[in-house]
């Protein structure tokens, strides 16, 4: 076996003393928090005043309710297999509709949702959706079972959030 005789690498640059003991750096952050300190507060006053989220905010997944009155979910049973927290079920049944398929049972348990958002990126009809509801409560564990009923939603209340998906996808 022969050496190699190349020479060892050099670093791009040596540190000084002052980089290795990380005075600048300390210096740095702490000139960040007293700009930021005598900046001019923001408080919401909340229960009085409600925050309205952009259209990228991910809220509570819903299910999308077409003018015609009928979902678009097909029950193909995608965001089930994607939740990360298993917490969306679903159950199809047959129909002579144009569909041929819908949920016959759609349930979210909210306790275990995680609000990742995978649902809605995988749904091949753009059927479920975040909305922009971020107010959850529940005194029991039955009431964060949101079944189909809770969970249809008229497309006109989550139309920027179906652009915002239009537009990032």
């Amino acid at each position: 076996m022969t050496k190699s005789t190349r020479p060892p690498k050099k670093r791009m640059k040596d540190l000084t003393f002052l980089e290795k003991a990380y005075f600048v750096e300390i210096i740095k952050g702490l000139s960040l928090t007293f700009r930021t300190m005598f900046k001019p507060k923001y408080t919401m006053e909340y229960p009085e005043e409600k925050y309205i989220p952009s259209g990228s905010y991910r809220g509570r997944p819903v299910l999308v309710l077409e003018e015609n009155g009928k979902g678009r979910c097909v029950a193909c049973g995608l965001c089930s297999r994607v939740c990360p927290a298993l917490a969306i079920e679903v159950q199809a049944a047959e129909t002579d509709a144009e569909k041929e398929r819908y949920p016959e049972k759609f349930e979210i348990n909210m306790i275990r949702c995680i609000f990742c958002g995978f649902c809605e990126e995988v749904c091949p009809e753009e059927a479920i959706v975040m909305s922009k509801d971020y107010e959850l409560a529940f005194t029991k564990r039955e009431d964060a079972l949101y079944g189909k009923d809770k969970l249809l939603v008229p497309i006109s209340q989550l139309q920027d959030r179906i652009e915002f998906l239009r537009q990032y996808k």
